[in-house]
């Protein structure tokens, strides 16, 4: 990642009265004085006719009482009436699709075309069959409206249908018992239906109304047949040029020829993204009707091109359906298809020393439907180890620790899901391994290499993993595991030099020591590690003297003296590491930048916040390397010099410009070579293969000018930033994106992953990549990168890597962005390769040029 250099220091390339008031009231008032009011006079009633009187009916509380029991009785009465007729006897509508095994029927061509008379003629006889079926079934029979034929297919014929249902509510359960699972029926002998039509069998579920449709929305169907040598494409409508059709219901229905099955691949894939409450969805079914028992795949949202979209059908026949209910506006997906030989068999006898098998057609998707058996013998007095490099049986909605689905089983143990490489031995010279995929999703199954080794031995001068797996004999009780188990980090003797002995007994480097990782795992590494009265402790560890605190100079590497100090509301200045928004007030908050929260009452921390995304945010399974994805990193650019090819990276901060490092621009006079002078550079952006530089996706510009920081010491590599302006701005794409410029007071905290990508070598004194690279590196507290390279780390750098090594940039990487992923999975330019002593040597991290603390000279610099 680098131009000529020195050898020890390598440059690197989200109210009224009551009822009793009134009749006492009346008894003391004569009845003329009520009647008209014109005399007056008083009659008294007999002491003794008191009680009589008082007793002329029932109480009128009693009364009261039997009128509202009456009411609520009627209002019981009238409401169970009201639910019965509107909610017990409500009809709800219910569609069925399912299929029908026809015993005495050979497939025909014309069974194909559904405007054929064959087609029609058939599709008749399998209603009148349908009615004849659930009219023997109680619960389905009184209450069956229609049934539709949708297409035909062999074995010896399949018919596919949905049916249509008016059940009372009550009856949906007994409904749904009537049609689960495959049912075997034989119409009654009385049975007025077709004798001319033999059915097997019969499958029906519940399905989404809106599947349905499919079926009858003719402008958006199709129907492709490919033959033996013949690669079919298709897309949906309008593709690439136009999106697809809003609220539309597309299917297309492919075929094969008999005893053939057929691989579909997803070229191109590109709908609205997935959304939990509603999205545009495709999916593909092993089958002719969108049965979800037989749903191969279900996509939504992008996915780059070199993503493994191919799928294998366990007949002859695929449906792919398309329902979009979104408004945005996606070019859609252009897909190909082809028949392949039904595999006979599928596993076989392995007798060999050594060798690999595989599911089937990895490493596209296995089919569905099948059963594979691999019978594993080597030597008499040797044992068999099976090594799984790459292992991806993972589906939907999947019980975690549940294999009942697709699985490997070997010794009588199922494994599924996603795993890392993993080794299963054997305490014999034989071992069976079966591997079994129902009739839904699939994934893109297993590699796996078999080998004889002698039980005594099995790791002849290295450590073996309780798993099996042999790893170097150095890389025990190194605090790295290695074994998956974690194996080679039990029982240790901790080197008490240059080792820290952890409460649960694993050794780890000593200077990982209260740096505020956990590396232990019980963080005991990180217990009594305060700072002495009066003094502060820094986010990575340093102490220092409390009247620093919040004194506006960053005495702390990462700046956490200065980070909470109040929000500084109508202040001139604010601390060093505080966010000021455009308005002057600070946000102390780490990293409010473009986090998708208003932080600042302006909203200026959210402004300019088109960039550090991906459009292909699915990631690739690569076996066995490193290399990215197409589009993975739409910021990265290879700089190529004339006449030398690729020579450093950069990373495109605007349409206009670029950020690389000071010191790929620094002339060689020795070989006559001007590399300040920006007509020598030509930028390519969207590239991922240097083989591959006219690619459509690829943009090429010249430089315009090249600004390298004037502080920049190419003798020590501080302040080691350039910028480079494009001739012309660059149009954004899916492969040209620009990452987002971090605040001068984003923090880098120690231990945070962050990925380096670039082409440079692969390993020291190796060559270079063809295929963008990338790694995942983690950032190392400044004390430790201070004692690690003494006298050589100034503000402006950061050490990022792993202290064992392994990881790390190389020559042919400088300039290139370190990428930084926030929580809201934005990323941003955390660093640009510097330098380094060597590549990925252990103690020997790679050393990055800080962004944030160049913030504002970039912005001097472009305007970004």
């Amino acid at each position: 990642m680098r131009n000529p250099e020195p050898p020890t220091r390598g440059p690197r390339a989200s109210r009224g009265s009551s009822v009793g008031e009134l009749s006492a009231d009346l008894r003391y008032k004569h009845h003329s004085q009520i009647m008209n009011g014109s005399e007056e006079i008083v009659e008294f009633l007999p002491v003794n006719n008191g009680k009589k009187m008082e007793k002329r009916g029932p109480k009128r509380c009693v009364v009261l009482l039997v009128i509202v029991i009456s009411a609520l009785l009627l209002s019981l009465i009238v409401g169970f009436m009201v639910w019965h007729f509107q909610y017990w006897n409500a009809k709800v509508q219910k569609i069925y699709n399912g299929y029908l095994r026809i015993t005495n029927r050979q497939f025909v061509d014309a069974y194909e075309n559904s405007n054929s008379s064959e087609f029609a003629e058939l599709a008749g006889k399998v209603k009148d069959t349908l009615a004849a079926l659930y009219g023997s079934i109680p619960a389905l029979g009184p209450y069956h409206k229609t049934s539709v034929v949708t297409a035909f297919s062999e074995g010896s014929v399949i018919a596919y249908y949905w049916s249509e249902f008016s059940i009372p509510q009550h009856k949906v359960k007994d409904a749904q018992w009537a049609l689960m699972g495959e049912r075997i029926f034989n119409i009654p002998p009385k049975s007025r239906a077709l004798p001319t039509l033999s059915v097997g069998s019969f499958v029906a579920y519940p399905v989404d109304p809106r599947t349905a449709q499919t079926s009858l929305d003719k402008s958006c169907s199709f129907a492709l047949h490919t033959k033996v040598g013949e690669v079919t494409h298709f897309t949906t409508p309008g593709f690439p040029d136009s999106p697809y059709p809003n609220r539309a219901r597309c299917q297309w229905v492919l075929r094969g020829d008999a005893d053939q099955v057929l691989s579909l691949t997803f070229r191109s894939f590109d709908v609205a993204p997935c959304d939990e409450r509603e999205s545009d969805q495709v999916k593909v079914y092993d089958s002719l009707s969108p049965l979800e028992p037989r749903a191969v795949v279900e996509l939504c949202g992008t996915y780059p091109p070199s993503y493994n979209l191919t799928f294998l059908s366990s007949q002859n026949v695929l449906l792919v359906t398309l329902i979009t209910n979104t408004p945005l506006r996606h070019p859609g997906f252009a897909a190909q298809f082809f028949q392949l030989p039904k595999m006979s068999m599928c596993g076989g006898a392995l007798t060999e020393v050594a060798g690999t098998f595989s599911s089937p057609y990895y490493p596209g998707h296995y089919p569905p439907n099948i059963d594979c058996l691999w019978n594993i013998e080597v030597p008499s007095g040797n044992n068999v180890k099976v090594r799984f490099k790459t292992f991806y049986l993972l589906e939907p909605h999947m019980t975690l620790g549940s294999c009942s689905k697709d699985y490997v089983e070997i010794n009588g143990e199922k494994y599924c899901g996603e795993k890392p490489p993993f080794v299963v031995a054997s305490k014999s010279n034989k071992m069976t391994v079966r591997f079994h995929s129902d009739a839904s999703y699939t994934d893109s199954g297993f590699l796996a290499e078999y080998l004889s080794y002698d039980s005594s031995d099995p790791c002849p001068g290295m450590f073996t993993c309780n798993t099996g797996r042999c790893i170097k004999s150095e890389l025990r009780c190194d605090g790295w595991a290695d074994c998956t188990d974690f194996s080679d980090e039990l029982d240790c003797v901790c080197n008490a030099t240059h080792q820290f002995t952890c409460q649960n007994k694993f050794c780890k480097p000593l200077f990982w020591v209260c740096d505020t990782v956990n590396d232990c795992g019980d963080n005991s590494d990180e217990l009594q590690c305060g700072c002495s009265g009066q003094t502060f402790k820094c986010r990575d560890g340093k102490c220092i003297p409390e009247s620093k605190k919040c004194d506006h100079l960053r005495d702390c590497a990462d700046g956490s003296d200065e980070a909470d100090c109040g929000d500084g509301a109508g202040a001139a200045s604010c601390p060093q590491n505080s966010y000021k928004c455009r308005s002057g007030v600070c946000v102390s908050k780490a990293n409010p930048e473009c986090d998708g929260m208003r932080d600042c009452s302006d909203g200026s921390d959210e402004e300019q916040c088109e960039c550090g995304t991906r459009s292909f945010n699915k990631q690739s399974r690569i076996v066995g390397g490193q290399n990215s994805d197409v589009g993975e990193w739409p910021w990265q650019v290879s700089l190529h010099a004339q006449g030398q090819g690729h020579l450093c990276g950069a990373s495109l901060i605007s349409p206009n410009w670029l950020v690389s490092a000071a010191h790929c621009f620094v002339d060689d006079m020795r070989n006559n070579m001007r590399y300040s002078d920006p007509r020598v550079w030509t930028a390519y952006l969207g590239l991922h293969d240097q083989s591959q530089r006219q690619a459509s996706t690829v943009q090429e510009r010249k430089v315009k000018s090249v600004i390298s920081h004037r502080l920049f010491n190419d003798f020590t590599f501080d302040h080691d930033i350039a910028v480079l302006e494009l001739d012309q701005p660059v149009t954004y794409s899916n492969w040209v994106r620009p990452i987002c410029l971090p605040d001068a007071t984003h923090s880098l905290p120690p231990g945070k992953a962050i990925w380096v990508t670039g082409w440079g070598l692969t390993a020291e004194g190796g060559t270079g990549a063809v295929v963008l690279q990338k790694g995942e590196i983690r950032v190392i507290n400044q004390t430790t990168c201070h004692r690690l390279l003494p006298q050589q780390i100034t503000p402006r750098m950061v050490c990022v890597g792993f202290l064992n090594g392994g990881v790390d940039a190389c020559q042919g990487d400088s300039g290139g962005p370190l990428s930084s992923m926030e929580d809201n999975g934005r990323m941003f330019l955390a660093g640009v390769v510097s330098w380094g002593e060597g590549c990925a040597r252990r103690d020997k991290p790679g050393v990055y040029t800080r962004v944030p603390l160049l913030r504002d000279w970039i912005k001097e610099k472009t305007g970004v």
